[in-house]
C-alpha cells in the first residue's frame, strides 16, 4: 500500500526505514530521497513510523 501517492512511498519501505534510521516521517521521507509535498500523508506516516518502532522496539531518537 502507498503511503505517500505524491512521492510514491511504499509502507513496507517506511517501516523499514523507521526500523534502521531515527527521526520524524519526514526525516525518514529524505533518507528515502524524497521530500515530504502536500503533507496529506504526513499523520497516516507517523502513524506507521511509530507502529514500526514498537513492533521492533526501536527509539524515536538516538540518545546521546
Amino acid at each position: 500500500m502507498y503511503i505517500c501517492i505524491c512521492n510514491a512511498i511504499k509502507e513496507a519501505d517506511l517501516r523499514e526505514a523507521a526500523r534502521t534510521t531515527p527521526g520524524t516521517a519526514e526525516d525518514l521521507y529524505r533518507k528515502l530521497g524524497r521530500e515530504p509535498m502536500c503533507f496529506q500523508c504526513i499523520e497516516e506516516a507517523e502513524n506507521v513510523v511509530e507502529d514500526a518502532r514498537a513492533k521492533a522496539r526501536v527509539p524515536a531518537v538516538v540518545p546521546h
